[in-house]
């Protein structure tokens, strides 16, 4: 069996060759340094994972890679921000081998010519425990453009991009695959890619920085993210769960018992975007949405008030046991 490399031939064997900017110097450095034209701001997120709490340890290292990288960018996306680069903290357990870092590597490099950004730096150790990743994704919006979750107004009405529940309903299908024995082949597959991998969607952000008052991504599901939300900018929603969008998939599986409904609007993992818009401005927005060739749907209002948002279904406001994924 081989030696595993030291720390710097590690850097310099598998990281370095993601570090094509010339603001990272080639990771030969103890920092980088990123230029920020004029007129622009720097957006920054970051989002950390951990096997076992947000994805199986067993699931292959480029999707690994690739959906830590993506659900930064997710962020960016709903800030109006176009994504620039990114910082990497990686903390290897003890069974890590150079194939299965090399394997990582390639779906960072993917993402990275997909997205069109690369690596900074960040930092590389050993996990005392299960593999943890962190990525810092550093983005860019004009001066004065980010779009806060703070903002929503009364009147406003809420759309979502994509399609709601599709991840959570993929993650249950690993850990109860009994559940879903009747589910289509096809229909399988599309959870588990969902849950997989999210899709940025970037191609909306300048229609966010122009037409939105208020947006985040719905990474902990949509009903608690709906609520955090509408606490931020002061006020509440009603929300028609028949006009949430579902996969053919999830619409099936919703139709089985409302605990799978709950599920899907509860379980988070969607990546997907939630935000506001004056009424006057719906029509535009879902012009330049179809321009940009993003799904939204329009899935109800903001009201005033402070209360929780109502999930309105068949005439019953819904009753959630979590409203949102918890990482405590």
């Amino acid at each position: 069996m081989l030696a595993r490399p030291d720390e710097d031939t590690l850097i310099a064997r598998h990281l370095a060759p993601l570090a094509s900017d010339p603001a990272a110097f080639n990771l030969t450095d103890d920092a980088a340094c990123l230029a920020v034209p004029s007129g622009h701001e720097l957006v920054i997120t970051m989002d950390a994972l951990v096997a076992g709490v947000h994805f199986f340890a067993d699931d292959p290292p480029d999707l690994i890679a690739r959906k830590a990288l993506r659900t930064n960018l997710s962020d960016l996306a709903a800030k109006g921000a176009r994504p620039r680069a990114y910082l990497l903290t990686l903390a290897l357990p003890d069974e890590w081998s150079e194939d299965w870092l090399a394997d990582f590597v390639k779906g960072l490099d993917l993402d990275q010519k997909h997205f069109d950004i690369a690596l900074l730096g960040g930092d590389t150790t050993r996990a005392a425990g299960p593999l943890m990743l962190s990525i810092t994704a550093l983005g860019l919006v004009p001066a004065g453009k980010m779009v806060r979750r703070k903002g929503a107004q009364a009147g406003d009405r809420v759309f979502v991009t994509g399609t709601i529940g599709d991840a959570a309903l993929g993650c249950r299908l690993r850990l109860q695959p009994e559940r879903f024995e009747n589910l289509a082949a096809d229909h399988r597959a599309h959870l588990l890619q969902r849950y997989l991998l999210p899709e940025p969607r970037h191609a909306l952000a300048r229609v966010l920085q122009a037409q939105a008052s208020a947006a985040m991504d719905v990474s902990d599901g949509l009903a608690g993210d709906c609520a955090k939300l509408c606490r931020a900018s002061g006020v509440s929603a009603m929300i028609d769960v028949a006009h949430v969008p579902l996969s053919a998939a999830a619409h099936t599986l919703c139709g089985t018992g409302t605990d799978m409904l709950e599920l899907a609007l509860s379980g988070g993992d969607d990546y997907e975007i939630l935000f506001t818009v004056a009424p006057d401005r719906c029509s535009t927005l879902m012009a330049e949405a179809r321009a940009a060739n993003v799904a939204v749907s329009e899935i109800g209002s903001i009201v005033a008030g402070n209360a929780l948002p109502q999930f309105v279904h068949e005439g019953d406001v819904m009753s959630f046991a979590t409203t949102s994924f918890s990482h405590f």
